[in-house]
């Protein structure tokens, strides 16, 4: 895998995340829930994987993250899109290294 396709796996990924994050009513969801949504968008990467997806994006502000352990899931990272995060999906500014939304 070259490193050029693996960040655009990763910009690709982070889109995703952020979209299906603006998408929850309470703008919310588990790294786990999102690494099933994330499978769909970039194949076979470990819930381990889209984490450090997420502490990416709170790096740059899009979201916010806390740990938590969930019954039947145990530790999992709870990620909360920010201002910043709904600016990029809406397209009204746009992130470096996070996919531009279509459209």
């Amino acid at each position: 895998m070259s490193a050029a396709y693996e960040q655009q796996c990763q910009a690709d990924a982070r889109l995703a995340i952020l979209a299906e994050l603006a998408a929850q009513d309470d703008e919310t969801l588990n790294s786990r829930n999102l690494a099933l949504m994330v499978d769909q968008v970039v194949p076979r990467r470990p819930v381990e994987w889209v984490e450090a997806q997420l502490v990416w994006l709170e790096g740059m502000g899009a979201v916010s993250l806390r740990r938590s352990d969930l019954p039947g899931l145990g530790a999992v990272a709870i990620a909360t899109l920010t201002a910043t995060g709904r600016n990029h999906v809406e397209r009204r500014s746009l992130l470096p290294g996070v996919t531009r939304p279509r459209g």
